[in-house]
């Protein structure tokens, strides 16, 4: 299945645009009760639930859709109540880095207010003037994990999406910590739509690829993970409960911008566009 969060045409009770979580039957997104995808994988019976949906407009049951061409999106997940990024997760990234292959999973952590949605604008007026792009996978829990195995993480997972771990290097620079040059509000996209398991493994590899003004900058794939998506899983429930709709970011292939050679960073009005084979492809423009 596909699934998204979609902008309808009715408002919402603060006046802005009203959002509902949809699943793709054909070329259209059929609108589900749920206001977005973060309350949908809270629902007991989600799957059950959008799969119906799906199987019922298919089948010639009326529901309330959109056209697939005409669908505007919101940020795919806006409430996860964690949002935890592996950092060196691609050999080649790691190597472009200087680094050697990681025993453990180097993690740290975004909050909801990070995110954006296609279209939107990466805004990091003001903070910086080395910001950079970090095309990833992203996976979305769809059940309680703790203290899980990979197999039953793996289990749990409702799919997959599109994101990019855009970075404030000057920021990141400053101690040790990573963590203030990756938590900018309004400066991570994630989405378009999500992806369940059956339609992408990224096991058996998916392209994960960036573009700055339609100049391909980085080129990987899933199959070069050092870490699972569904290991990362497992291990990060070790130590902290993950929850339906919770999202983690499985890292960046080779070619951001500081591992060039002199260091690229990206500039005010650049067009990012970030795609990750079989989910689809996020378009955002900068504002320094």
């Amino acid at each position: 299945m596909r699934l998204a969060t979609v902008i309808t045409a009715a408002r919402d009770a603060s006046g802005g645009p009203a959002t509902r979580a949809a699943v793709q039957s054909g070329d259209r997104f059929v609108l589900l009760a749920a206001r977005d995808l973060s309350e949908l994988l809270e629902t007991a019976g989600w799957r059950e639930q959008a799969a119906a949906a799906a199987a019922g407009a298919a089948g010639g049951v009326r529901h309330e859709s959109i056209p697939v061409d005409a669908a505007r999106f919101a940020t795919v997940l806006p409430r996860p109540s964690k949002v935890i990024c592996c950092g060196l997760n691609y050999a080649d990234h790691i190597a472009e880095m200087g680094r050697e292959l990681p025993e453990f999973p180097t993690l740290f952590a975004k909050y909801a207010d990070t995110l954006i949605g296609d279209g939107e604008v990466i805004d990091a007026a003001g903070h910086g003037a080395k910001v950079d792009w970090e095309a990833e996978l992203a996976v979305v829990v769809g059940a309680p994990l703790k203290n899980a195995s990979p197999e039953e993480a793996a289990a749990a997972i409702a799919g997959y999406t599109v994101a990019n771990d855009i970075s404030l290097r000057d920021w990141q620079s400053r101690t040790l910590q990573w963590f203030q040059g990756k938590a900018f509000d309004r400066t991570t996209p994630l989405g378009p739509v999500l992806v369940t398991p059956d339609e992408c493994d990224p096991e058996a590899g998916v392209r994960v690829r960036c573009l700055v003004n339609g100049e391909e900058v980085q080129n990987g794939n899933t199959k070069t993970l050092v870490f699972t998506a569904a290991a990362l899983l497992s291990y990060i429930s070790t130590f902290t409960q993950l929850r339906p709709g919770d999202v983690v970011l499985t890292g960046t292939p080779g070619g951001v911008g500081m591992g060039a050679t002199p260091p690229r960073y990206l500039r005010d009005g650049d067009v990012v566009t970030t795609e990750v084979e079989g989910i689809g492809t996020l378009t955002n423009t900068v504002r320094l």
